[in-house]
């Protein structure tokens, strides 16, 4: 199915819209007694999401206590005498486990108040010793109320999954391939170069995804994915040659752009503008 973009004017007003649906998602499940999860990516893409949550949790004096964070991945390190992998060190500035605590959890923890917050154990990371644990738990809690995803800028990889992954592929380790690494680079500058990229990373799959998510949002931003932005409002199905496009087949899915990443320009007919 081919998803309509709605373009906002920049990407912190994308972010404040995005931050007002999930705000809203938390409200709702917070009066039903139940859990909100919100699947996330690390790296730039939805910074301002979380930052402009923060400001409603404080604005509306939301309780999180509900709330899980589920991270879509994780960089490892293999063990190469065991043939083994495990999460690298979360106290690194690439760990995503680390990002989750740091970016995501704590300032809206913050924003929540004492007794209001993240609990530790709604920090969801996958663990590459069970990647299946991962989508087992997905199903358990009923699924990802919503899944902000984003497109990696030269090769569509959605979390670590790389161009020519399989539509049935679900959590697990894989491999990353130097495009997927030279993108991450721009999210972790201090590593100064592609070769000091951690080289493994698991992952939920591109079924995973489909598979688990209520809701999904594409956020695309910026005229360096101007590219990205294109191959998703182009896309009537799950395309292997760029992994992003499996948004188009979730449930509920909405493309997210902004003015200087929109496709034909802000004044194509083609899109929403918002």
């Amino acid at each position: 199915m081919r998803v309509r973009p709605t373009v906002f004017p920049d990407q912190f007003a994308l972010g404040h819209a995005l931050a007002t649906r999930i705000a809203d998602g938390i409200e709702a499940a917070t009066s039903e007694g139940r859990r909100y999860v919100l699947g996330c990516p690390g790296g730039r893409s939805a910074m301002t999401t979380y930052a402009g949550l923060a400001s409603l949790v404080i604005h509306r004096r939301l309780d999180l206590s509900g709330l899980v964070i589920a991270m879509m991945d994780e960089y490892v390190d293999l063990d190469e005498a065991s043939g083994t992998f495990a999460p690298i060190a979360d106290h690194l500035q690439h760990s995503c486990r680390g990002f989750g605590r740091e970016i995501i959890a704590a300032p809206l923890s913050a924003a929540a108040g004492p007794g209001r917050g993240i609990a530790t154990e709604h920090l969801w990371v996958p663990d590459p010793a069970d990647p299946q644990a991962y989508d087992r738990a997905l199903a358990a809690v009923g699924g990802v109320d919503l899944f902000i995803l984003a497109s990696g800028a030269s090769d569509g990889h959605v979390a670590f999954n790389p161009p020519g992954t399989p539509a049935d592929s679900t959590t697990r380790v894989v491999p990353l391939v130097e495009s997927t690494r030279r993108d991450n680079l721009a999210t972790f500058p201090h590593l100064e170069t592609v070769d000091r990229v951690p080289r493994h990373g698991v992952t939920v799959g591109v079924d995973t995804i489909r598979r688990h998510s209520k809701r999904a949002v594409m956020i695309v931003h910026g005229a360096d994915k101007r590219t990205a932005a294109a191959r998703l409002a182009g896309a009537e199905g799950y395309d292997r040659d760029w992994p992003a496009t499996v948004f188009t087949e979730c449930a509920q899915p909405e493309l997210f752009v902004d003015a200087a990443a929109a496709p034909g320009g802000s004044e194509s007919p083609d899109i929403t503008r918002s």
